[in-house]
């Protein structure tokens, strides 16, 4: 038995779903705890840890997963008897002490970026009996001296694979991480297993979200680089869609259909806006140039609505485009997609076998 909440500051900011709410034990003990055991993600450092006070800061950027999450997780991460395991992202420690409950902390090792995070683990884990090995440093190099490794936990999402993951782990080896593009911030959790010949591949378990690895963040763009000035551009290229935004942004699949997007169009930013008048509107960027696309919603979903595009690609095209494709193929799933590490780095999103893969805009 391994608590989550020996794990937790004293200070911690719990997701209502419709934001983050400041919790202390100090000041409400009992409402504390509630949150503790709370199936919720519970944000423990912000900024960086340049955040001062007890409000919620700007970026969350270390935190408790829910525990639904990580138990799926560690269900796909199967261990069996005397596993050796290395954890990426050590966050509060509770991981570890779960692995160390079921493995031994002899077999654990946890890489940890941020050197206060990680000293406040090793006391915490030592608080409540456990010694697995915590190791400041970058977690994109695994921890190269235990290896190899029969499995991997990555606990931070990522866009791309180090190969380091893939060398440290043993043939049949098997590595679980949350795996996403830059086009929103949703993850789905790769599923992979080594080949033993250099590369690693599997399908994905199910939508997540995860707090990506700092040197994987997506530098956002600067929305005068794109459209500087005032009005639209001269070259804007103006036309309409049928594309309803409940199709976009609340469907009952949404999280599917977003997902199989993001694979089609990987190098695209989205985010969500509404005007003064309350349109719900999306802009998307696109990472490698300066293209952009704005589309406002009609309230009426049975009018078309307003699409205003610039730059050398037609993003709202290309995200039609994926859609379409995604409807043809029957609206999957995450489970059925997959993605392989090859022998020489390449990342290669598939859908239903590996042979199978999904097109790239």
């Amino acid at each position: 038995m391994v608590p989550r909440e020996l794990f937790l500051p004293q200070v911690m900011w719990p997701s209502t779903g419709q934001g983050y709410i400041t919790v202390s034990k100090t000041d409400d003990p009992e409402e504390w705890r509630r949150w503790a055991d709370a199936d919720v993600p519970i944000v423990t450092q912000w900024d960086d840890g340049h955040h001062i006070g007890t409000t919620p800061g700007k970026l969350a950027t270390s935190s408790s997963s829910m525990p639904s999450a990580v138990f799926s997780m560690f269900a796909d991460l199967s261990v069996t008897d005397g596993a050796r395991v290395l954890e990426v992202g050590t966050g509060t420690g509770w991981c570890a002490a779960l692995l160390s409950a079921r493995l031994g902390e002899q077999n654990v090792v946890s890489v940890e970026v941020d050197e206060t995070v990680a000293g406040c683990a090793r006391k915490t884990l030592a608080a409540a009996g456990w010694h697995p090995e915590i190791v400041t440093g970058d977690g994109l190099l695994g921890r190269p001296d235990r290896a190899p490794y029969d499995r991997i936990l990555v606990t931070v999402g990522v866009h791309e694979v180090p190969r380091a993951w893939i060398e440290q782990i043993r043939p049949g080896g098997v590595l679980v991480m949350p795996w996403g593009t830059r086009y929103s911030g949703q993850n789905a959790i790769a599923c992979l297993t080594a080949a033993g010949d250099g590369s690693a591949g599997g399908h994905f378990t199910g939508a997540t979200r995860f707090m990506h690895v700092r040197s994987q963040r997506l530098d956002w763009p600067e929305f005068d680089d794109y459209l500087p000035g005032e009005g639209w551009p001269a070259d804007t290229r103006r036309s309409t869609t049928g594309l309803p935004a409940a199709q976009i942004v609340d469907e009952s699949d949404y999280a599917a259909s977003n997902f199989a997007v993001s694979l089609q169009i990987p190098e695209c930013a989205r985010t969500f806006a509404r005007s003064p008048q309350g349109v719900q509107t999306i802009w998307l960027f696109g990472l490698g140039d300066l293209s952009w696309a704005a589309v406002f919603f009609d309230e009426d979903a049975s009018a078309d609505s307003r699409v205003y595009q610039g730059g050398p690609r037609s993003l709202w095209d290309e995200v039609e485009a994926a859609h379409r494709w995604w409807y043809g193929q029957g609206r999957p799933g995450h489970e059925e997609f997959g993605l392989t590490v090859t022998a020489d780095g390449r990342q290669q999103v598939w859908l239903g076998e590996p042979s199978t893969l999904v097109p790239v805009r």
